[in-house]
């Protein structure tokens, strides 16, 4: 579950696995599974981070051992994505 905060400034606790979009228009509003409609505080951009962070932690908690191994991979696929320099040059 991720916190976040309504509106009004109260702090609630959410299944992200829950949500089904989250907009921002200008305001966050996260669409639920169920229909449900949430307007929170936090942008788009941090209920995505929390999102993510929270699902690596459960994955962390379920297979630690697979930590040392996630960050390479996460390291060989940035590594990946960015330029290479060419093969040839024009010197």
């Amino acid at each position: 579950m991720i916190e976040l905060t309504r509106l009004n400034g109260s702090r609630l606790c959410i299944n992200c696995d829950l949500i089904k979009y989250a907009e921002s228009a200008p305001d966050t509003v996260l669409t639920l599974i169920t229909g449900e409609k949430l307007v929170v505080l936090e942008p788009r951009t941090e209920v995505l981070r929390r999102t993510l962070d929270y699902r690596a932690s459960v994955l962390k908690a379920a297979w630690p051992e697979a930590a040392s191994a996630l960050a390479a991979s996460g390291a060989h696929f940035a590594s990946a994505a960015s330029p290479q320099p060419s093969e040839t040059s024009d010197l």
